[in-house]
């Protein structure tokens, strides 16, 4: 059988590569893809404890077995999901990614209702400088699909975990100036208080979670974010003693 491969981050930098193709006997599993990349790449087996690995956009363990077609994803830890598999509300659409500027009072003017006494906006804003060194500017990517869909269930989980009425994210790619917004969050509720709990628990869940990197370029050169481990719940690539190589 043959599946797809993507690697995000740091890990495209360590691999060589964006994307493969891999031929797989019948009944192979994560870990046996994980293996092969690991011999090419003795470094992911050094950051095995740090990297998620996902399946045609779920998060999964290294003994899940795969099929004919399958995508599967390496995910080291990113610079800003877990998925609420219980949601049952997955057509929602409370996210965006976005190439262009965004337009913070253009989703502000759409979210607001009369029944609103709050409307909480965060912007996350390109600084000029990171640890000293001067920024010139940062490039984000993501796994596409998988971060909608799980900016989409932080927003439902959201809907149900405080008072609020509406959530809007907002999260751009690509090169991002000095000063522009990376990623906007609006929170509408009735009175201000729940309104900014909900913002400050979205920026901070979609910071740890969601599959979105950036690249920080400075005037001597380049590197990708640190992230922040992923939470405990999500399962991680454990190394090289899960079995036998895959086949190319």
């Amino acid at each position: 059988m043959q599946v797809r491969i993507l690697f995000f981050g740091v890990l495209k930098d360590l691999t060589g590569r964006g994307s493969d193709l891999l031929s797989l006997p019948e009944h192979s599993t994560l870990g046996d893809v994980f293996i092969h990349y690991e011999e090419s790449a003795p470094r992911l087996g050094e950051l095995a404890a740090s990297i998620a690995i996902s399946i045609n956009q779920e998060f999964a363990s290294p003994d899940s077995q795969l099929k004919e077609g399958d995508e599967i994803a390496f995910l080291p830890p990113v610079s800003g999901g877990l998925t609420d598999p219980e949601s049952d509300q997955r057509d929602c659409r409370y996210s965006s990614i976005v190439h262009e500027k965004i337009d913070t009072q253009d989703v502000l003017a759409k979210l607001k209702q009369p029944a609103d006494g709050a409307a909480v906006v965060f912007e996350g804003v390109v600084r000029d400088q990171t640890r000293g060194r001067r920024t010139l500017y940062l490039d984000y990517e993501a796994y596409e699909e998988m971060a909608l869909k799980q900016m989409d269930a932080l927003a439902v989980q959201a809907l149900r975990q405080f008072p609020i009425r509406e959530v809007a994210m907002v999260h751009r790619l690509g090169r991002v100036e000095i000063g522009e917004t990376s990623v906007l969050i609006v929170v509408a509720s009735a009175h201000r208080a729940p309104g900014f709990d909900a913002c400050r628990w979205l920026i901070d869940t979609l910071k740890r979670t969601v599959p979105i990197w950036k690249k920080e370029h400075f005037e001597d050169g380049a590197v990708w974010a640190d992230g922040e481990p992923f939470p405990s719940e999500i399962p991680k690539a454990e190394g090289s003693h899960w079995g036998r190589p895959a086949s190319k």
